[in-house]
């Protein structure tokens, strides 16, 4: 497998290990400013992201291409059955598992035979999966090993952008910036050094997604503008 792909696909995975079980987001109005007592800071944010397996979500998987007409939509589900196995799995427009266990990541598409590498072959893409652990353990310090935080908006609406600090990943990976609402992860953007920002939108905005095809409306729904212009 060539390392292009290999990043693509770990990376996705990585941050599958963000997701959580669809919950309800705290009641705080959509346009009421930012205070010091419901700004979302690092720490207010990852206590809600942190959550222990078992857990599972579906996703819809927007990737952008200046070669395709309409963006490209994955849809599928991520899982996270225990602490050591983290499963992405596509179901449209094709059929494809990707399962990483024990260090070793195993790829299965219909009609094609399952192929299996190592981790141990892009030790960036180890690190990177290393790091959002983590965020599921709501551990600032290690995440800050890995990546600077910034983070901006209100407990109802919020973003957390991390830039990595590893030359290694930050010679394919830009950044990655989180887009939420109380205690629900909705959205990740992340931006590859070169190509397309990709999207993965998560629960609320997963959901909102199924009717939407046009590009536009689905990065206001990453991001949430499109609440802002309702």
């Amino acid at each position: 497998m060539s390392k292009g792909p290999a990043w693509r696909r770990l990376r996705t995975l990585a941050l599958a290990l963000l997701l959580s079980p669809v919950l309800p987001a705290p009641a705080f109005a959509a346009d009421t400013p930012a205070t010091p007592a419901s700004r979302a800071d690092a720490e207010w944010i990852l206590s809600r992201l942190a959550r222990p397996a078992p857990m599972r979500t579906g996703f819809v998987e927007v990737r952008g291409s200046a070669l395709l007409k309409a963006p490209l939509r994955l849809t599928g589900e991520y899982r996270r059955p225990d602490g050591d196995t983290l499963v992405r799995e596509v179901r449209a427009p094709y059929a494809e598992t990707t399962t990483i266990r024990a260090g070793d990541v195993r790829i299965e598409r219909n009609g094609r035979g399952a192929r299996t590498f190592s981790l141990s072959r892009a030790p960036e893409l180890a690190a990177l999966q290393a790091s959002f652990g983590a965020l599921l353990a709501g551990d600032r310090a290690l995440l800050e090993k890995h990546y600077t935080i910034d983070t901006r908006g209100s407990r109802s609406a919020w973003t957390m952008a991390l830039a990595p600090r590893d030359a290694a990943v930050a010679a394919k990976l830009r950044g990655i910036t989180l887009h939420g609402r109380g205690a629900e992860l909705r959205c990740i953007e992340t931006r590859p050094t070169q190509g397309d920002v990709q999207r993965t939108l998560l629960a609320g905005a997963a959901r909102a997604a199924e009717t939407v095809s046009d590009a536009a409306a689905l990065a206001a729904l990453c991001t949430g503008t499109e609440a802002r212009a309702q």
